[in-house]
């Protein structure tokens, strides 16, 4: 048996507060914003201006505030999606947002109450998951959750390569109204085929694709190509927006691209191609891709192509262990037991519990057993590690576990990991 333990950190102590937690009432939205904007002052915010904007589409019922008698000192929101599993499965999921805590409360325990309040709630819906972006890395891993998928900004020096593809189908340009009747649909079919993403709420692709205006946000203005099949059929598009910049009267313009998506590799970089031949563009710049792109084998210079910034994104927490191991898809056949250890404050989160997983021929299924324990691991190193693209022993090395068998965290690593690695596109 080996065994590998962590620093034990003490829980902290803190002094009794009269805060209530509860869904907030329609005549508290603005309260409610302005309670946000007083952590996230970086932000432009007039809080009569969301609450008349944004309150219409938000679902009162997941719109948390914690407050110290009248007064909003928290707030913590949450929406439905689906996140995709490895193999194309899709999970329900809880997507956290809009969390905070007034500067005036911090360091009392809200922020704590609020998380565990909202998986609990997550749990009981069915939810399999939560997802959220963190602000900070330290924040929510003392939740169970672990870094899922990693993201990068690429730039592209389009004047020094090509791509070395032909075309596999068509083109066309279309204007932001007709675009809005496509793109939900097309790029929710891209999602399904993408392990890591997130479903969009409808109202999203009237801000991106700037036919609705936000408060506190610039109109988006750019344009929008859409990809067709040799059948006429959407298989991928593309948003951007630019840059002017003239050099001695030398057009330096920065393609700033928003978004790529296709169903297909073809199609994808049959997209690239026809962003690296638009004239008056010597720089593609974007955030938020894979770490690793396809389209860097096809240049016939990969060097005009530079991956910086790699960093963390998409956040999981996992609420039902045999539905996040058992639903995705698998490269390798294997067996073993899993024992989670999952603490929510002073009771076991949802997700605490030991599981046999068996995989055979790429699928899995995943119950609840007594068996022995081949490994012990925390909740946050298997959420990290669920989708493929984190490695389980990374992820537990600040983290106690347990070998009860040699070799068992080895052949859990290679269980999860994928060749296609996971990648969240979606800012939420």
């Amino acid at each position: 048996m080996w065994r590998a333990t962590a620093p034990e950190i003490q829980p902290l102590s803190f002094p009794p507060m009269s805060i209530t937690l509860r869904p907030i009432r329609a005549e508290e939205l603005e309260a409610w914003f302005a309670s946000f904007a007083s952590a996230f002052y970086i932000w432009p915010s007039d809080p009569a201006a969301k609450a008349e904007s944004r309150g219409p589409s938000m679902d009162l019922d997941r719109a948390i505030g914690a407050f110290d008698g009248d007064t909003i000192v928290g707030t913590f929101r949450s929406f439905p999606t689906l996140l995709t599993l490895p193999g194309g499965g899709r999970v329900p999921a809880n997507a956290v947002s809009a969390v905070s805590v007034r500067p005036t409360h911090r360091r009392g325990g809200i922020l704590t109450r609020m998380a565990h309040d909202d998986i609990r709630r997550a749990a009981e819906r069915g939810d399999a998951v939560c997802v959220l972006i963190a602000s900070e890395w330290p924040i929510y891993g003392r939740f169970g959750y672990g870094p899922a998928t990693w993201q990068a900004t690429m730039t592209l020096r389009g004047r020094v390569t090509k791509a070395l593809v032909e075309p596999v189908g068509s083109i066309d340009i279309i204007r932001p109204v007709p675009a809005r009747e496509i793109l939900p649909e097309l790029y929710d079919r891209c999602a399904a085929s993408q392990p890591g993403e997130i479903g969009r709420p409808d109202r999203r692709w009237d801000v991106e694709l700037g036919i609705v205006e936000v408060p506190g946000r610039p109109k988006w203005a750019g344009q929008v190509v859409i990809h067709r099949d040799a059948e006429g059929g959407t298989d991928g598009f593309a948003r951007f927006h630019g840059e002017e910049n003239w050099v001695d009267m030398a057009a330096e313009h920065v393609m700033l691209l928003d978004e790529l998506h296709a169903t297909n590799l073809g199609a994808e970089l049959d997209l690239w191609r026809h962003l690296l031949n638009m004239d008056l563009t010597a720089t593609i710049k974007s955030e938020v891709r894979r770490t690793a792109e396809p389209l860097k084998w096809v240049l016939s210079n990969p060097r005009a192509m530079q991956i910086s910034g790699v960093t963390d994104f998409l956040w999981l927490r996992i609420l039902d262990v045999p539905r996040v191991l058992g639903q995705r898809r698998y490269e390798h056949d294997g067996e073993l037991v899993l024992e989670v250890k999952d603490d929510l404050g002073a009771t076991p989160g949802p997700a605490a519990g030991r599981y046999r997983l068996v995989v055979r021929d790429g699928a899995a299924t995943c119950e609840r057993t007594d068996a022995g324990a081949d490994l012990t691991i925390d909740v946050r190193a298997l959420a990290a590690a669920a989708l493929g693209g984190t490695r389980l022993g990374d992820a537990s090395r600040p983290l106690p576990f347990i070998e009860h068998r040699a070799g068992a965290m080895r052949d859990a690593e290679g269980l999860l990991l994928t060749a296609d690695v996971p990648w969240c596109s979606t800012w939420f």
